[in-house]
């Protein structure tokens, strides 16, 4: 396995995004090692994409996806869990890859512990699925936002020697649950995965916003 260098992921996040397919996402956290095998992310490129935080510019939320390549992107969403981003693309960009979903290949007790908090036994195959599962899976908090994936920390991005330079085969489609002119399928194919694997999860569009009754 070998780290990425870091002017691999300073580039577009539509070009980086499928060669991320296949990679491991590491963690230690107190409890131990979690890693997961990435099935499914999505790219988010800054102003050009009115689906991504970074579409109205920098903010205390965002800061981390204007900063350094290969830096980690975490944010708390819908009140409810976490979700954890690469960061691409040149500083200033506001580029980003959600990692939407993995299969955990080290630590599946640590991981099942801290994700069968509900009562309820996931399989295997549920317990990164999904970018908020992923999160608890990994143990990622807003505690490790700006944590560096190419270091020596506790988070390590890993790629298989015998990684293939244009990635693994994959099918791309619309992002999920991205409301607006960023759910726009035709415009933005931004979200790719490994066809076959059982941890991508399931495509929802957005849900339409209610009209308040007047």
């Amino acid at each position: 396995m070998r780290v990425p260098d870091r002017a691999w992921l300073a580039r577009d996040p539509v070009v980086v995004a499928p060669l991320l397919l296949g990679a491991t996402l590491a963690h230690d956290g107190e409890d131990g090692r979690v890693a997961i095998r990435i099935t499914e992310v999505e790219a988010y490129r800054g102003a050009d994409d009115p689906g991504a935080h970074s579409f109205r510019g920098r903010t205390a939320r965002n800061a981390t996806m204007f900063g350094e390549a290969g830096h980690l992107y975490a944010y708390f969403t819908y009140g409810m869990h976490h979700a954890i981003n690469v960061v691409a693309g040149a500083v200033g960009d506001g580029h980003g890859i959600l990692v939407r979903a993995g299969a955990v290949v080290e630590g599946e007790p640590i991981a099942r512990a801290r994700r069968e908090a509900r009562p309820r036994r996931s399989a295997i195959v549920e317990l990164a699925r999904g970018p908020g599962n992923l999160a608890q899976a990994l143990g990622a908090t807003l505690a490790d936002d700006g944590a560096d994936l190419l270091g020596d920390g506790p988070w390590r991005l890993l790629l298989d020697d015998a990684h293939p330079d244009g990635g693994l085969p994959h099918r791309t489609g619309p992002r999920v649950g991205v409301s607006g002119d960023g759910g726009d399928g035709a415009r933005f194919p931004w979200r790719c995965w490994l066809p076959g694997e059982p941890s991508v999860s399931a495509y929802r569009a957005a849900a339409p916003r209610r009209r308040q009754a007047t």
